[in-house]
């Protein structure tokens, strides 16, 4: 194909996908099947891989194409994002419609009324329809520059067409709303986060806040976030003249409006809607917490105007939390896959907010001292964020004397190890790496294809493992004998073959790969194999002190902490020496240097190669003693490009970073005329 043919047809694509994601994500009526729109999908990837040069920040596979962030950038509002004013009975809504016709005399008013999501507030730069940039809401006059992660949301739009009715697009407009997560996509995440071992959000909002935080893009997309607009800030090309008319635009340029608004001409008729949604908002699949009154007129918006913090023309009506009596029984000690110690109540069972509650989280030991809550402690409990039920406050007035105060344990309720207190957390773990509420997934981890890859070694296997008594830790693995393997399950002598081997062949991984299974915690594989070249054996770390450790670039004093950590408990190291013992290489010899020819050099692999996998091309870097880079910097040395590159070929382009195809890469690792291999070609060499 072409250039310009393909240039037709990308843009072509591009429609369609905007098309379809307006009638699936907006409009709930989608017209194709997922599998059609994934065929459309996979046909711009390979158009767009084929001609990377066709590649635009807007085209929908952008969405989740941004590198892992380091911090985010702050940038300013045009227009300040003020906080509102809340209320929270009738009489302050009387109050505050009182105001406005005393500022207002003789005006007719009308109210338009909005449900007010508990999510987190964001505003989102538009130039010419195309957008530009997405932050929080800060401290009001600056924020966070999310853009990355904004983009996975795909109900927003990145390029606004008009739809219907709709008015001419502003040259350049701030467009305000509100970044939400689902009842149902925050049970699913709490789910995964439970099975982890790891502490459970609160609720919906906490999880969109700390889903936005993330730095990496790609673990935002996983989120299944969402978001409504409803307002704008900075407005340029256009006037709208009534707030009911904004919303009526931004639904015609395709942005998520929620439906649930209506315009009312009396606070009668507010306050009679008002009570209407507090006893349906349940029926909803996503959290509200109230409701928002603005006034419609946008002239008298603009002559009621502002107090220091919030507008005169906007309120916000706040919905009151159902909360319930009960008794703590006791509290309970639950441990996660990572280690963490989570105090759980046991409640006399109590009906709130529509189900029958029974336990209910009590976070951690710096929370419950807070609080004051005691077992046998009559309680005070709601559902935060009406999902997850929560302890808010002991009622001291009803105690007896008999009541206990809690103290989190010394020791690991499920191995006796000695808990140990996170440094950048409250919580408290058992560090011990054999600790049984912890053993399944630290086997699933160690097994793992960017570890020790052991072929036959999945979630199932690692389950019947564990509970036949055969494997306590991940260094039983190399004890294994065919005779027990036989007695288990649906283990013929095929599987069990297929399973022996994977162990053995296990024994020689890369000691980046090894460092990276054992599961230290903050030690990912870029840390591991960074921690790799430096020591050249597993010996050497496990000897290494903290002051060593933080005079390495890249391992901080959090990352150098967990490792001494890890290699100073006593159960940890027993499963090192069963590793040693059962024949896994501990040191370089693992790495099957080839040569040097690439020593001082780093090399980015990205895209799909046809003759390597990612881990083996950067394995073959390593053999010849260069270092596999991540991301893309000045500092990198050469970034080999294979099919559907993503950022890191256009970053290499922007920054004049040598660009190789896969020929080149083979070159490259012979060093064969390495001086004539053309830089930055964009074409390969």
């Amino acid at each position: 194909m072409k250039l310009d043919d393909a240039r037709q047809e990308v843009e072509r694509l591009r429609r369609e996908i905007r098309r379809h994601d307006i009638r699936y994500y907006i409009e709930a009526q989608p017209e194709i099947s997922d599998r059609e729109y994934d065929m459309l999908y996979k046909a711009l990837q390979d158009l767009e891989a084929q001609f990377p040069q066709l590649i635009t920040a807007d085209s929908p596979t952008r969405r989740v194409a941004g590198e892992p962030l380091k911090t985010f950038p702050v940038v300013p509002h045009r227009v300040p994002m003020l906080s509102l004013d809340n209320t929270y009975s009738h009489e302050e809504l009387e109050e505050f419609d009182a105001r406005v016709r005393r500022l207002l005399p003789g005006e007719k008013i009308a109210y338009v009324v909005e449900l007010k999501f508990d999510g987190v507030s964001v505003s989102l730069d538009y130039e010419k329809g195309k957008f530009i940039r997405g932050a929080t809401r800060g401290d009001g006059t600056q924020g966070d520059d999310i853009s990355g992660n904004l983009k996975t949301i795909r109900s927003i739009p990145m390029i606004l067409e008009r739809q219907g009715s709709a008015t001419r697009m502003p040259a350049l407009m701030e467009v305000r709303g509100e970044i939400y997560m689902s009842r149902r996509a925050f049970e699913l995440l709490n789910k995964q986060k439970e099975k982890a071992g790891e502490p459970l959000f609160a609720n919906p909002r906490n999880a969109a806040a700390g889903s936005l935080k993330l730095l990496d893009p790609k673990l935002v997309a996983g989120r299944h976030l969402d978001a409504f607009f409803y307002g704008a800030g900075a407005v340029e090309g256009h006037a709208f003249e009534t707030h009911h008319e904004l919303l009526a635009f931004l639904k015609d340029a395709c942005f998520p409006v929620n439906p649930h608004w209506k315009l009312c001409s009396s606070m009668e008729e507010v306050l009679k809607r008002c009570d209407g949604w507090e006893k349906r908002r349940h029926d909803l699949p996503y959290e509200t917490d109230g409701m928002v009154v603005k006034v419609d007129r946008a002239d008298q918006q603009r002559r009621l105007g502002f107090t220091s913090k919030s507008p005169r023309f906007m309120i916000a009506y706040k919905f009151p939390a159902e909360r319930v009596t009960t008794r703590l029984e006791e509290i309970e000690i639950q441990v996660g896959r990572t280690g963490t110690l989570t105090p759980v109540a046991h409640l006399t069972p109590v009906f709130v907010a529509g189900t029958t509650v029974s336990r209910a989280n009590l976070h951690n030991e710096d929370d419950i001292a807070r609080k004051d809550v005691r077992i046998g402690d009559w309680v005070m409990v709601e559902k935060a964020g009406e999902i997850i039920p929560q302890v808010v406050e002991a009622i001291a007035s009803r105690r007896t004397g008999h009541e206990k105060k809690f103290r989190m344990p010394a020791k690991c309720p499920a191995c006796g190890s000695g808990v140990v207190h996170d440094p950048e957390e409250v919580a408290i773990r058992c560090p011990n790496v054999a600790c049984p509420a912890q053993m399944k997934e630290r086997i699933i981890h160690f097994a793992a294809r960017k570890a020790m890859d052991i072929e036959g070694m999945g979630d199932v296997m690692a389950g019947q493992l564990v509970d036949a008594g055969l494997v306590r830790d991940y260094g039983d693995l190399y004890r294994l004998r065919k005779e027990a393997l036989l007695k288990l399950e649906r283990m013929g002598e095929l599987s069990v073959h297929h399973l022996l081997k994977g162990i053995e062949d296990s024994k020689t991984r890369p000691l980046g790969r090894l460092i990276f299974a054992l599961g230290i915690r903050h030690v990912g594989s870029t840390a591991a194999d960074i921690l790799s070249r430096r020591f050249g054996s597993l010996e050497k770390l496990r000897r290494a002190a903290l002051e060593e450790l933080t005079t390495i670039d890249q391992i901080g004093p959090v990352v150098a902490q967990s490792i001494v950590d890890y290699f100073g408990s006593a159960g940890n190291q027993k499963v090192l020496d069963k590793l040693k013992g059962g024949g896994v290489v501990f040191g370089e010899t693992a790495t099957a240097r080839v040569s040097d020819t690439l020593e001082g050099l780093t090399v980015v692999i990205t895209g799909s190669l046809e003759k390597y996998s990612r881990l083996e091309a950067e394995e073959a870097v390593r053999a010849h003693g260069g270092a596999a880079g991540s991301t893309v910097s000045k500092k990198t040395d050469y970034v080999v490009v294979g099919i559907d590159p993503g950022s890191k070929y256009q970053k290499a382009l922007a920054l004049g970073v040598p660009v190789l195809d896969e020929a080149g890469f083979e070159r490259l690792l012979k060093r064969a005329a390495l001086k004539n291999l053309p830089k930055n070609s964009g074409k390969g060499a």
